[in-house]
């Protein structure tokens, strides 16, 4: 699991960038979005990056993905979100102190996955009964 940290100007841009990791860049949400303080996030981008950013976020979210650290930066980088995204890797300080801060964040409440949350589809052509088709794709954040 990777840990993502997006920090924006506003809510539509930090809403715009995780829907645009899900839908383009195949990204899967095991947590729903959680607030964090904008300084906060601004001060572990400068500690990853060892150089102070050039412009200051106003909303920050941050939120599990299913995949790996590597996979999620390759799949991070073939799209464009409007946001900054940052995927903390676990070999920096910055992943346990931002991992401590979503246990006791609230969740972004504007956020609804664009990933259906049933389990499945539905085929009604078996033996007139419903039966329900398995398939991972289909499957939104964990519960």
């Amino acid at each position: 699991m990777a840990l993502i940290l997006i920090r924006g100007e506003s809510n539509s841009k930090l809403l715009s960038a995780v829907s645009d990791m899900e839908r383009h860049g195949n990204l899967t949400l095991t947590t729903k979005p959680k607030v964090v303080d904008a300084k906060f996030a601004d001060s572990l981008v400068e500690g990853i990056l060892n150089s102070e950013l050039k412009t200051k976020s106003n909303v920050a979210i941050a939120f599990f993905v299913k995949e790996d650290t590597t996979l999620s930066i390759m799949q991070v980088k073939k799209i464009h979100p409007p946001a900054h995204v940052v995927v903390v890797s676990d070999e920096y300080d910055a992943y346990s102190k931002l991992e401590y801060v979503l246990n006791n964040a609230e969740e972004f409440n504007d956020y609804h996955s664009t990933k259906a949350i049933n389990d499945g589809m539905i085929d009604y052509k078996i033996n007139k009964k419903e039966r329900h088709i398995r398939n991972d794709k289909l499957n939104s954040y964990i519960k």
